[in-house]
């Protein structure tokens, strides 16, 4: 178990404290996107795709293990979850299919898929593990993984932005979408595509099977404590920051893979939300009953 001391020795060592900078900034990158795309996946009740695509992504894990190209996982997963987000959301909105069911379908055809190639591939003996809920050992993320982090956040970041307006209006009323001319199909497909990066990008730091919940969890939170959406968005992000931070350093802490320790400071962090939007909703509903209503006033002539 990692003391005090071991943490402080990794700052006072310029190597370890490259590795450390290099974890931390994919880590802020990845939960910077996966908070602000899961307020809309949360509010269009598409929350659950977040979670089939992290199974795909394993799937796609285990492809490029088992073809001996894990340096070069993310090249492998980024068009196959592409693909799979592009059918998943095509399936769901042709109705050729209900959207759990089609979530059902890909999630568990992609593990058990994936754990058989990690079974009787080359390396069979692969830490499966690691691929599910991150990786406890920061300095298999490697330079091109920085880059290629950097690089994808950078573009979700931007087209987040860049089409705020229109996701907001898609997100809240698809009809008045249609009216005024917008594509709701490709914003549909859009975001679709964004939360499949996200997903590649998050799965090598925090694992396949947690970088759901860094989707999740941040948007529930902040809807507990916050009615307007930029305020939910603001606030997604800032409490995603947060719990990164402090399950990150818990991880090293108590040497413990970092997936499941960020994802349960995200658990406690919504427990918190949920508190202080039950407690205001009680002084509300308090308030409103001490309200002295006059009886109206008669005239007498």
């Amino acid at each position: 178990m990692m003391q005090f001391g071991s943490i402080a020795s990794i700052f006072s060592d310029p190597y370890m404290t490259s590795i450390l900078l290099r974890a931390v900034t994919v880590g802020v990158l990845v939960s910077l996107c996966a908070s602000l795309l899961g307020v809309t996946l949360v509010l269009k009740r598409y929350s659950m795709i977040g979670d089939g695509l992290s199974h795909v992504g394993f799937g796609a894990l285990a492809i490029a293990t088992a073809l001996n190209l894990g340096s070069a996982s993310m090249a492998v997963s980024l068009p196959i979850v592409l693909i799979a987000a592009f059918l998943l959301m095509g399936l769901t909105e042709k109705r050729r299919m209900a959207g759990d069911a089609a979530i059902a379908v890909l999630s568990t055809g992609a593990i058990a898929i994936g754990t058989l190639l990690f079974r009787f591939s080359k390396n069979q003996y692969a830490d499966i593990c690691n691929s599910l809920f991150g990786t406890a050992s920061m300095s298999t993320l490697s330079g091109l993984d920085l880059v290629v982090t950097v690089a994808v956040s950078v573009l979700v970041l931007g087209l987040f932005v860049l089409f705020y307006t229109r996701i907001f209006t898609v997100t809240f009323d698809e009809t008045f979408a249609k009216a005024t001319g917008v594509r709701v199909n490709v914003y549909h497909l859009l975001l679709a595509g964004l939360t499949a990066v996200t997903v590649v990008i998050g799965m090598k730091m925090v694992g396949a099977i947690m970088v759901s919940g860094l989707i999740i969890f941040p948007a529930l939170s902040a809807m507990r404590v916050c009615k307007r959406f930029s305020a939910v968005v603001l606030t997604s992000a800032a409490l995603s920051l947060v719990c990164f931070f402090a399950g990150f350093f818990l991880s090293l802490l108590l040497d413990a893979q970092p997936g499941p320790a960020i994802i349960t400071v995200h658990v406690l962090a919504f427990l918190v939300c949920w508190l202080i939007g039950a407690v205001r909703a009680r002084v509300r509903t308090n308030r409103s009953r001490r309200i002295v209503v006059e009886p109206p006033c008669k005239f007498t002539e």
